[in-house]
This record gives C-alpha cells, structure tokens and sequence, in this order.
C-alpha cells in the first residue's frame, strides 16, 4: 500500500508540475552532478599537466577508456530508466522494480567484461587510440586502475539514471559529488605527495568511482525510490532484455562514438606531435565542462518528457523541450563567450607550453563559436528515446560525434592540416543541427495528431 501511494504521489507530481519548475528542480542537482564529475576528469588533466606534455596527453588517450564504460553504463540506465519513467507514468510500480533491477546487473556483468578484455588486450587499445612510443608508460599505469573500477563505473550509471528518471536527482548528486570531491583530493595526494605520478591519478580516479557507487547504491534502500534492486526481480524474458538493449542504444551510440571520434582525432593529431594530442585532450575536456550544463538540463528534462509521454500529455512534453533548449542555449551560449575571450590563458592553466597553448587556443575559440547549438541536438536524442523513437533517437545521438565529427576529422586535416584537426567539431555541431531540425519538427506532427 504504501509503494502504491508513493507512486500516486510521484504520478502527480511528475504530471501536474509546471514543466518549468520541474526541470529546474530535477536539473540543478544534475548540472551540480555533471560540473562535479567534469571538474574531477579536470582535476586528472590540470595535475597530470604538471607532469609533461606526454603524461597529459595520456589522460586524452585513456579517456576513450572510460567513455567506453561510460557508454556500456548508460546503455542500461538509460535503457531501463526510460521504461521506468514510462511505467510509473502508467502507475506499473512492479514493472518498474523488474526493469529497474534487470539493467542494474546487466551493467556489472559488462563492466567486469570490459574490465577483463582491456586489462588482457592494453597496449594494443592504447595504440588504437592513438598512444605513441612516449605516451604509452603514463597511458598504461593511468588505464589499469581505469580499467579495474569499470564494474563500478557501469553500475554507478544505472543507479544514476534510475533514481534521475524516478525524479530523485538530488540523491544521485550526492554519490556523484561526493565521488567527484574525493578524487579532486586525491588527486594532488597520490601525483605529488606520494609521487606515483599518473598511476597516483588513476588510483584516485578509482577509488572515488568505488566510493560513489556504494553511496549511489545506499540510496535505494528504505523508503526513497519505487525502483527496488533485487537479483530475483531480473527478467528471464529476453524480450525485456532486447527492450532495455534496444532503447538504450542511442546511448551506447551517444557515448560510445564519443570514445570513437576521440580515437579518431587522437590517430589523426599524432603527424602533429604529442603537444597537438595534449591540446586538443585539454580542448576536450573544457567544452565537455561547458556542455555539462546542457547535459545536466537535459537529463533533468529526460524523466519529465518519458514520464508525461508514457501518461500521453504531449503537450507538456513539448513545452519541456522547448524550455530545455532555450534555458541551455542561453548559459551555453554565456559560458562560451567568456571561454572564447580567455580561451589562451585557459588551455595554459593545464599545461604551459608554447605549441600546446597555440593549437589549444584555436581549436576551444572555433568550438565555443558554435557550441550554444549543440544543446538542441541533445534534448532531441533525449526526448526521442524517453518516448522509445529508438531510430530518431540514434540518429540525433549519432550526429555530434559520429555521422558528422568523424567524416570532418578524417577529410579536412587533408586540406587544412591541423586546422582540419581544429575546425572539425564546429563544423559536425553545425551539420548535426541542420539534420536534428526535420527530426524534431517530424515528432511534434506525429504527437500532434
């Protein structure tokens, strides 16, 4: 009775809120958790940057790594989240445990695949992302402590994303602040005072994912979410599990090309030398920080839009969107303008030197120009998949990264040199935009109809 009352109570909630209010309230927690994690995978970059150029291009070569676990982890969170969301909003609570519990121990079993499958074949995933003969040592002692917290890594996204489609956003920012904070301290105790270099940064990278995922797991006890975990509510149906593979799909795309496209650039920025690897890792890792925001927004605008299409109020659903997009645009829009003004002495916080500071600056102008777009592109793939439009939703999430960043990455260095190698992800936010508009547009008819 009382699980029953809590899902009334969620069911009105998420249905009868103004849109506004309610992504603001889901989002600002999960802007906080996102600006956190993307400051800790800084932290790793600004103190690994004060070993070398070398070592700071490892931690650009071994962040493929982790967006691979990442991508495994958001594939079942996202998978079963939106079914969640969607069966609470048809008030199905034990449907919600089942899909709930199904995504979590899928997500450890890939991650200790993954765990062992890189530990075993290292060096050969270190060169295909585009390690050289200098970065290699600093590569494989930051990539073995990576690839030992992958099970944690995985399951922290589901617990994440179970408890953000439920509406609980605030008790995922605890395990992912809390996890962020502690390699922030970490970070300078194992590099500097125990001089283990970018072995100390792997070793604290690890240890705050461990920790976080116990406190993320802690939050689904007692009475604070509908979603239970419990190994005997695991569907045997495999129709539950090609549901959850299915829908989460545009995920593993979202994330998984995002390894792909910085193995790509990695390969393609080596003619140019260790200093062009490490700049554009910098680059990377400054606009994932500024679109952070746009990341957090959306995800607090994910669970209202799967929520209120499973209820059928899709004018709610529209009217979420379009605020997510405004709302981002605009503090995308703000940030950028201040990273494009003091876009020389940023990339210098990382690493001082003369040729990284040159190709880095650049490159982080060229994207801040055009970055305030991206977020449409983002919320599209987000609503798409909350109402299960799988094939919309890879599309939109194979956009930024995929169709368009790689072919860029691949064809303009040919003509450009290495301003193809900077200009590319401008270029791919701009084609992605265009593409994405139809899409949307197509949606709304169909749900206006």
């Amino acid at each position: 009775m009382e699980n029953m009352n809590a899902l009334d109570r969620q069911y009105r909630e998420m249905t009868e809120t103004p849109v506004e209010k309610l992504i603001l309230r889901l989002s600002i927690p999960t802007i906080i958790s996102m600006l956190v994690t993307n400051i800790y995978n800084m932290a790793d970059t600004f103190f690994v940057g004060k070993l070398g150029t070398s070592a700071s291009a490892a931690i650009g070569i071994v962040f493929s790594l982790m967006t691979i676990n990442q991508a495994l982890g958001f594939m079942c969170g996202h998978g079963c989240g939106s079914n969640i969301s969607r069966k609470l909003g048809n008030k199905q609570g034990n449907e919600a445990i089942k899909f709930a519990s199904t995504g979590f121990f899928m997500s450890l079993v890939l991650g200790v695949l993954i765990m062992i499958f890189g530990i075993l074949f290292m060096e050969p995933l270190l060169r295909l992302m585009g390690s050289t003969d200098t970065i290699m040592p600093y590569a494989k002692s930051y990539g073995i402590c990576i690839l030992l917290s992958a099970p944690f890594m995985t399951g922290s996204c589901v617990l994440n994303n179970v408890l953000r489609y439920e509406g609980k956003a605030a008790l995922a920012m605890v395990g992912l602040t809390l996890g962020g904070i502690l390699n922030i301290i970490g970070d300078p105790i194992f590099i500097f005072v125990f001089n283990m270099g970018t072995l100390g940064a792997g070793i604290s990278t690890a240890i705050s994912q461990v920790i976080s995922f116990f406190v993320l797991l802690a939050m689904f006890g007692g009475e604070r979410t509908v979603s239970r975990l419990r190994l005997s509510a695991v569907s045997r149906d495999v129709r539950d599990i090609v549901n959850i593979l299915e829908t989460g799909f545009p995920s593993l795309i979202r994330q998984g090309m995002m390894s792909v496209s910085t193995m790509v650039l990695n390969y393609m920025s080596m003619p140019y030398g260790d200093a062009a690897i490490a700049a554009m890792s910098i680059v990377g890792r400054v606009c994932n920080f500024i679109f952070a925001v746009a990341l957090g927004i959306s995800q607090g605008f994910q669970p209202v839009s799967a929520f209120n299409y499973g209820a059928k109020k899709f004018k709610r659903v529209k009217r979420a969107f379009v605020f997510c997009c405004g709302l981002s645009m605009i503090i995308i829009g703000i940030l950028s303008i201040v990273s494009l003004i003091f876009s020389g002495h940023i990339i210098g916080l990382f690493r001082d030197d003369s040729d990284v500071i040159k190709v880095g600056t650049f490159a982080l102008r060229a994207q801040c120009v055009v970055l305030f777009l991206s977020p449409i592109t983002l919320a599209a793939s987000m609503m798409f998949q909350g109402a299960g439009e799988n094939l919309a939703s890879s599309i939109a999430s194979f956009l930024r990264s995929g169709i368009t960043f790689v072919p860029m990455v691949l064809i303009l260095p040919k003509f450009l040199g290495i301003y193809g190698i900077q200009l590319a992800q401008p270029v791919a936010d701009i084609i992605s935009f265009v593409i994405v508009m139809p899409l949307i547009v197509i949606f709304f008819r169909k749900i206006n109809a």
